[in-house]
């Protein structure tokens, strides 16, 4: 049995939206993705296995709908979901399991400022002329941002809730225009639980606490 066989379910539509099918994939990136984000506002250590699962559907549906940069940005997001869960049970130095949130220091901001702005650049001439892209620089910039709040989230830096929100500030049309009604509507559910995590996380800065971990978190 091929590949291509295995995932043919995943491509079915499961109902209408708009006169435009919702495949099971795009449902299952909905559901994963809204509980993910709620898991990583709340500090819990499970967002990153669940994302890592919500990523692999994201990479299904962004591909069949012409978004090849975000679909590729998954498979860089697999990889920093690694490195996220073992930064956020063994990086908080010697003698912690966790690792506090934190400021993001003017040295991070400055290196990602210039690879976003150069990623962004780089990413829109090579999808104008090396695919059938729509949105080449709507899909290299928030490609862009993502990676950056990413990054963010992994050290667990209290700004990488701004950049998730100007991310989905920008995904939420560009979904829709692309007819992903469903993961349109997803992202304006996101920017409320950034909204959600940036308060929370902004009150265990204030406070001095140290991460919630696997247990206390639930």
């Amino acid at each position: 049995m091929s590949l291509a066989n295995v995932l043919e379910p995943l491509q079915r539509p499961l109902f209408t939206l708009l006169d435009t099918p919702v495949s099971w994939t795009e449902v299952l990136g909905f559901g994963s993705g809204a509980l993910c984000v709620w898991l990583v506002a709340r500090q819990h250590l499970a967002n990153w296995p669940l994302g890592i699962a919500n990523n692999l559907f994201f990479v299904l549906l962004f591909t069949q709908s012409g978004l090849y940069a975000d679909a590729g940005l998954q498979i860089v997001f697999i990889a920093l979901a690694a490195y996220g869960w073992w930064t956020w049970t063994h990086g908080g130095g010697p003698g912690s399991d966790t690792l506090p949130v934190r400021r993001t220091s003017r040295t991070e901001w400055t290196w990602l400022l210039a690879a976003g702005a150069v990623g962004t650049l780089l990413l829109t001439l090579l999808l104008d002329r090396a695919t059938d892209s729509t949105v080449p620089f709507w899909d290299a910039l928030t490609t862009a941002l993502s990676l950056a709040a990413t990054y963010g989230q992994c050290r667990k830096r209290l700004e990488s809730w701004w950049l998730w929100i100007a991310a989905d500030v920008v995904y939420v049309p560009l979904y829709a225009y692309k007819q992903l009604y469903l993961t349109s509507l997803l992202y304006v559910g996101f920017l409320t639980l950034c909204v959600v995590g940036l308060r929370g996380w902004t009150r265990d800065l204030a406070a001095g606490r140290p991460a919630r971990t696997l247990e206390t978190a639930a």
